[in-house]
């Protein structure tokens, strides 16, 4: 049986649950999944690429904050969790030629080359578990879906090939939830860190909050408003945008659980 995140009555441990992606048994959304763990998006792209997208991530570091990155060729990343394999432990995976998305599949083992570097970069889902511990409900959690993600108007800073609009995730709060939001994710840095913005949508190209491009919409009660945070999909906008000739990600919401813990991440 398929399981996902909505699926599932107990978290995973982070091993377990990379192995359960492995063996094709989650291939969904991974919110609330191996709870207390670091989950993180995937960009992987050519060695001839990879030094201008560690710079494009550098330049911006709210989107893309990297917290792991393979050597060329290898598929581990031993910082990240032991009996780590990149080429199957994600849930979903998408693969791209020139700008395109082609296929999605539950591994790569068949697209993997001796010549791609793959980047690891934070993830939101990593901090809604103090959001969670706090008494601050998480919409998409609750309604089982995937967290909406929308792209905007606010142009990344450009380093080489890449460049594009950045990519938000968002999460409603009454506004006293989201002040306190606010202050609970400022100390997590290195998985976005604090909101970009928060109430109208417009304000940053959003013409639709009931339409996102990617994951799901979630309901927005009377009296709350959309908080929105910086999203680790941004390099699927900017691979639309620049069109490399190869390039894979994870499918949005289809996270890498890593064995890192939340709490080192944060800021004391």
């Amino acid at each position: 049986m398929t399981a996902s995140a909505s699926s599932r009555s107990e978290p995973l441990p982070s091993r377990e649950a990379r192995l359960a992606c492995r063996a094709g048994q989650i291939t969904g959304p991974t919110a609330n999944i191996a709870n207390g763990y670091v989950q993180g998006n995937l960009a992987i792209l050519p060695e001839r690429l990879a030094a201008a997208f560690h710079r494009f991530c550098q330049l911006n570091p709210k989107p893309c904050p990297v917290i792991g990155m393979s050597e060329v060729g290898d598929p581990r990343i031993a910082s990240l969790g032991l009996d780590l394999d990149i080429r199957t432990d994600l849930p979903r995976y998408r693969v791209w030629r020139h700008g395109e998305l082609v296929e999605e599949r539950t591994d790569i083992m068949a697209h993997w080359r001796d010549d791609l570097v793959a980047f690891v970069i934070g993830c939101s889902f990593s901090f809604e578990e103090a959001l969670m511990a706090d008494g601050l409900g998480i919409r998409h959690i609750e309604e089982g879906r995937n967290v909406p993600m929308y792209r905007t108007n606010r142009a990344c800073v450009p380093a080489g090939p890449f460049a594009g609009p950045m990519v938000v995730s968002m999460r409603p709060f009454t506004p006293a939830g989201a002040i306190r939001a606010i202050q609970i994710t400022t100390r997590f840095p290195s998985v976005h860190g604090a909101p970009v913005h928060f109430g109208d949508p417009s304000q940053i190209g959003i013409a639709d909050i009931a339409r996102p491009d990617y994951g799901d919409a979630v309901s927005i009660a009377p009296g709350e408003v959309p908080v929105f945070w910086a999203c680790g999909v941004t390099p699927q906008s900017v691979i639309l945008e620049s069109k490399p000739e190869f390039a894979i990600t994870h499918a949005p919401g289809a996270m890498l659980v890593t064995d890192r813990r939340n709490s080192e991440l944060a800021i004391q």
